[in-house]
This record gives structure tokens, sequence and C-alpha cells, in this order.
């Protein structure tokens, strides 16, 4: 599984950081990291709308694990 960290970048940086990783590896487990709620929603529904499952787990602080699933 990836972890791919967006966090301290604002949008469309991490929907573009999400969607160069599903292009590496399509089929691969992948977290993605976000610190703000605008991240948040905006790779969750990309992620979404490319067929993923989106359990979102709050780590404290802010931060959020997009844990994406296929």
């Amino acid at each position: 599984m990836r972890t791919v960290d967006t966090r301290g970048l604002s949008c469309p940086q991490p929907v573009l950081l999400f969607h160069q990783a599903i292009a590496e590896n399509a089929a691969e487990p992948l977290d993605v990291l976000v610190d703000n709620e605008a991240s948040l929603e905006n790779v969750t529904r990309a992620a979404a709308n490319k067929g993923w499952n989106v359990v979102a787990n709050d780590e404290g602080e802010g931060v959020f694990r997009l844990e994406l699933r296929k």
C-alpha cells in the first residue's frame, strides 16, 4: 500500500497527486493524507468518480487519512 502525503498543499495539488498515483498503479490500495476540508472533499469526490471506495479516518490535529480501495 502506498501513502501520498498532501499535507500543507492546497487544491488542486492533492487531487493531481491522487491522479498521478493511480496512473502509476491503478489497482494498489492507496492512502492519501490531507489537512484541510477542501482537499478532503475534493480527493474523496475524485476517487469516488474513479470507482474507488473511500474511508476517511480522523488522525487528529486536522489531518485525515483517506483510505482508497478499488
